[in-house]
């Protein structure tokens, strides 16, 4: 995916309505997961990232510093991230519980 035309988020917009569903893509653009759900606003918010299973089935919820996810908009409205982290990276967080 070609992300280059895609408008980043301000840090206004880094708020759960935005961000919430967002998928998330692996530096290979890869789909690594979405966001279940965000703690806070701003970059300094928490993002929630159901990472790995299948259909929401299995997947592991690791928490992350928005600051460290390039949150977009693509050319339909819809909002995505990009992170430098692999699947495997991911997985390898401690488990969010709320």
């Amino acid at each position: 995916m070609d992300h280059s035309n895609h408008v980043r988020l301000t840090e206004a917009e880094l708020n759960p309505a935005n961000l919430e569903g967002a998928t998330i893509y692996g530096p290979g653009d890869e789909n690594l997961g979405s966001v279940s759900h965000v703690h806070g606003a701003g970059t300094s918010a928490q993002v929630i990232i159901d990472v790995g299973g299948f259909l929401g089935i299995g997947a592991k919820p690791v928490a992350v510093p928005a600051s460290q996810l390039d949150f977009m908009r693509d050319e339909d409205g819809d909002v995505h991230a990009v992170t430098p982290w692999t699947e495997n990276e991911l997985k390898s967080m401690p488990e969010h519980r709320d």
